[in-house]
């Protein structure tokens, strides 16, 4: 595979507390220089960027990074997100619910919010490094049955980030239709290469285009 090829799965994320709008330009300029998948950015940061660029692929967090904020909550952060200019919504589910066996509210929640993105793109953060195969599985469904177009791996904030035998878990489990993303300690091309190999259509990373870049070099 090539780094062209490589970087079109990629969604080119900043999500720091202390992202300055000056680390949010050299993102935005990187992942138009790359063409990136996306750019994932903190919700703050969304107008400005939809207005400053204006053939950017926006994506944003919402729930993020505990999950644990009411469905209320998540819905209105989402309108804010897609009213600003966001085409892509990455939600973290309830992960509380999850360990509650509480499946039926989880998926429920992700119906709300597939109700208000329409069709844009909403990818779900399980958190996998929280749960066992059990709730895996069981997010799997859930995922599925509320018309997710993604579930995704991790925050990147939590105890660990992606790992292959989710991605396997998961291929095993999803219905056809929903995509998997990995995300969160994923630091070497082979790494990303790997994932996408193994059934991930997006990789979210931080370090893509540097490590692109020191390949280049």
């Amino acid at each position: 595979m090539t780094t062209q090829e490589l970087l079109k799965h990629v969604d080119h994320t900043l999500l720091s507390a202390y992202a300055t709008w000056e680390d949010i330009v050299k993102l935005c300029d990187e992942a138009l220089k790359y063409h990136t998948a996306s750019v994932c950015i903190p919700p703050c940061y969304v107008k400005r960027v939809h207005e400053t660029y204006k053939d950017l692929n926006i994506c944003t967090v919402v729930g993020f990074p505990l999950g644990y904020s009411m469905t209320a909550a998540k819905a209105s952060e989402t309108r804010q997100a897609l009213s600003d200019g966001a085409s892509e919504i990455d939600m973290v589910v309830n992960i509380s619910s999850v360990k509650n066996k509480n499946y039926q509210f989880v998926c429920d929640e992700i119906r709300t919010l597939r109700e208000i993105t329409g069709g844009r793109i909403l990818k779900v953060i399980v958190e996998t490094c929280y749960l066992t195969k059990e709730e895996k599985t069981a997010m799997c469904r859930a995922v599925s049955d509320a018309g997710a177009d993604y579930i995704k791996t991790s925050t990147g904030f939590g105890s660990a980030g992606a790992a292959l035998e989710d991605v396997v878990l998961f291929k095993k489990y999803i219905d056809p239709k929903v995509k998997i993303k990995a995300a969160g300690g994923i630091h070497s091309l082979r790494d990303m290469e790997a994932f996408i190999e193994a059934g991930c259509d997006r990789i979210g990373a931080s370090s893509a285009v540097r490590l692109v870049q020191e390949k280049e070099r």
